[in-house]
């Protein structure tokens, strides 16, 4: 059933082209499209566009159509268009007339919109609880190594003393800035579209602010033109946040590929979250990490993917815009398991001791020695050719005591601060308020 149906049959592969995986992608916005056209019907009812009578009937059948679709005991049906056709077939079914009622003041246009508002909006709290999970462990790990002494680089050579303290708690504040992008990501999608119809507004006394406290909107897109220029807007904010956390995630798999090989040899993954080979029987692989790594370097061209879509379309609904489900609901699936992974596998790293002490990683006390003569009011370039020489002459011989102590050092790595501040930016998405309006809505 298509609801644009006009009396004339349509050409059957144009069709198959048009809307064949709607069907398949729909099934995540079902629950999401049935509460958006609870609210709509309620405003209608209240506004008395249509009767109270049929408002309530029609209401009473999207809450129980909803609570069956969170069980999973709803699937649209293969006749069905997509999911807006499906719930009003299904309405037409459960109610009669009523559920005829419910496509009067809207357009599939801004119908979508909300659905895909309320989608992202789920999934970025469930997005925030996986990066909580994840945030907590890298932090409590910087905390367990926080001395224990491990060597950085900088342009793959041996650099200065660090701490897998300092390692493990680096990814933990990348994970709290990594919040920011979320948090824009949510003021851009949670602003209530609904009401804007094609784009053009409706001749109906729509009430938007209604709908936008009903469905725990924080405001409204007020223009209805730049609403539907929201469309892609909305849906690249989010991109880019989950592509923030892909970077975050991808480069710690680097990492643990890197530090876990013999040739550093830093850490052990535990044999349980490796692979072998299918000649070399000595091998245990990191294909965790470097699977993580590859779905995180494709999720980082999200944000272009969504960009392209819509770089050359005028003003106003193209039906371009319905690939963006196509690109953005396998991504928004694929950073949820990236993150459920990456805690797996960093609960399975052991860390090795005594690395420090290696001959290999003498010359990463290099700087501490210029320091010491600049205690000492040796100006710093004199220093550094100082120690250079004995470098040079093979006479460098440094004590390995690293005492820093300033904010964010290996002595004083501040995990209570970096805790604070992903909190703060934590509680700064207010999920909780969006997640009772539509409790009220659909339960009450």
């Amino acid at each position: 059933m298509t609801i644009w149906d006009k009396g004339k049959k349509t050409d059957e592969r144009m069709m198959e082209f048009t809307s064949a995986r709607d069907r398949e992608l729909d099934q995540q916005l079902l629950w999401a499209d049935i509460a958006g056209t609870a609210a709509h019907v309620v405003m209608l009812g209240k506004t008395g566009i249509i009767s109270a009578e049929d408002s309530k009937k029609t209401v009473d059948a999207l809450r129980e159509m909803f609570k069956d679709s969170l069980e999973g005991n709803v699937r649209i049906d293969k006749d069905s268009e997509d999911v807006h056709s499906f719930i009003e077939s299904y309405l037409e079914k459960k109610t009669g007339e009523a559920g005829k009622k419910i496509h009067t003041g809207r357009s599939r246009n801004d119908q979508v919109m909300v659905a895909m508002r309320l989608y992202m909006r789920r999934n970025m709290n469930e997005i925030c609880n996986l990066t909580d999970r994840l945030f907590l462990l890298l932090l409590n790990y910087g905390e367990q190594y926080r001395d224990m002494a491990m060597p950085g680089y900088t342009h793959m050579q041996v650099a200065m003393p660090s701490s897998f303290g300092l390692w493990f708690s680096a990814y933990a504040e990348s994970l709290a800035d990594d919040l920011k992008a979320i948090r824009y990501a949510y003021s851009m999608v949670n602003q209530n579209p609904l009401g804007s119809g094609a784009g053009y507004g409706s001749s109906f006394p729509l009430d938007r602010e209604m709908t936008t406290r009903l469905l725990g909107f924080e405001e409204l897109n007020i223009n209805p033109i730049y609403a539907q220029m929201t469309r892609v807007r909305a849906e690249k904010a989010f991109a880019v946040a989950i592509a923030s956390l892909a970077t975050t995630i991808g480069r710690l798999a680097t990492d643990i590929c890197m530090y876990s090989g013999e040739n550093f040899a830093f850490i052990r993954i535990k044999e349980e979250v490796t692979t072998g080979s299918s000649i070399m029987p000595h091998k245990q692989n990191p294909d965790l990490a470097e699977l993580i790594r590859g779905r995180c370097n494709i999720l980082q061209n999200l944000p272009q993917n969504i960009n392209m879509l819509a770089a050359n379309l005028p003003t106003g609904y193209h039906r371009d815009f319905q690939l963006i489900k196509e690109v953005l609901f396998p991504a928004t699936d694929t950073i949820k398991d990236c993150l459920d992974m990456m805690h797996l596998l960093v609960s399975n790293i052991s860390v090795r001791t005594g690395i420090s002490g290696d001959p290999r990683y003498t010359y990463m006390y290099s700087v501490e020695e210029v320091n010491r003569l600049v205690m000492k009011n040796i100006p710093f370039r004199e220093a550094y050719h100082k120690v250079a020489l004995k470098i040079r002459k093979g006479e460098f011989a440094p004590g390995r005591i690293v005492k820093h102590t300033h904010t964010g050092s290996t002595g004083n790595p501040c995990l209570d601060k970096i805790e604070e501040k992903y909190k703060r930016l934590r509680g700064s998405i207010p999920f909780d308020e969006a997640d009772k309006a539509i409790e009220k809505l659909m339960n009450t």
